[in-house]
């Protein structure tokens, strides 16, 4: 069967590199035991891989050309196969317990799938893979960073994250206009937050819809423009130089406060 070709609309960068497809593959032999997905195989330049090191596998891909070529190539795969949108799927319906998630994710959809992981954080110990470089840095970032924000917080409340490496766009056919990376986050011992955990991604959202003012100004759609909680010293800093402690304390301020609260 013939090569596949990268489709601009699905956001397609073949990876060339064999090395790199290799040390991905690795980001998961701490989990040898745990079943895996991959998220956009393509021609199976990472896949390979995983299969060699006898994983359960399943691999998910939208691209209609590159599921035949998979069966023919990797028929070990034949049945593990999904011929669909990632962000579309029920994981529950394919994984009973505990499943890790791997790819070369596609740049155009690469943060919602990192929010698809938070949905199913209690059964998914490790994520890792390579994406946009801008991407990665912004989930690996800490507080103060000027990239820190929304992903940031929300990933690093249930996960460590490591910034493993920097990928040059010259591996890649075709190569992107940017650089990738690639990240491993590994579920933490966190069991809940401190906290309204609904009330919390709201906070944060909240928060960093206008990042640039302090949280007085930024938290007026939940508490209006004159609330008694703008005392605290909390709502004079700015939402990047919050940890996701503070941003526990700030969401049991802004519970207390919230109408209907008794306040």
């Amino acid at each position: 069967m013939a090569v596949v070709r990268p489709k601009k609309f699905l956001g397609q960068h073949f990876l060339k590199d064999l090395d790199i497809a290799r040390r991905i593959a690795d980001t998961l032999d701490d989990f040898q035991d745990v079943p895996v997905i991959e998220v956009g195989p393509g021609m199976g330049v990472l896949t390979q891989f995983l299969i060699e090191k006898e994983k359960e596998l399943t691999v998910v891909e939208l691209d209609r050309d590159s599921v035949p070529y998979l069966n023919e190539h990797y028929p070990s795969l034949r049945g593990h196969i999904i011929e669909a949108d990632f962000l579309r799927l029920d994981l529950s319906d394919i994984y009973e317990d505990k499943f890790c998630v791997i790819g070369n994710y596609p740049y155009n959809i690469s943060s919602q799938i990192f929010f698809k992981v938070l949905e199913y954080k209690d059964r998914i110990p490790c994520c890792s893979g390579m994406l946009q470089k801008e991407v990665a840095e912004r989930i690996a970032s800490k507080p103060g960073g000027k990239t820190y924000g929304i992903l940031s917080v929300l990933l690093q409340a249930w996960y460590d994250i490591e910034y493993l490496f920097t990928v040059s766009e010259k591996v890649f056919d075709p190569p992107p206009r940017v650089k990738s990376a690639v990240i491993k986050l590994t579920r933490n011992n966190r069991k809940q937050l401190n906290c309204d955990e609904k009330l919390f991604k709201t906070v944060v959202k909240t928060g960093f819809n206008q990042r640039r003012k302090t949280l007085r100004n930024s938290m007026k759609p939940l508490l209006g423009k004159d609330c008694e909680a703008y005392s605290d010293r909390i709502f004079d800093e700015r939402p990047e130089r919050l940890s996701v402690a503070d941003f526990e304390e700030l969401t049991n301020i802004v519970a207390a406060f919230l109408p209907g609260s008794g306040k």
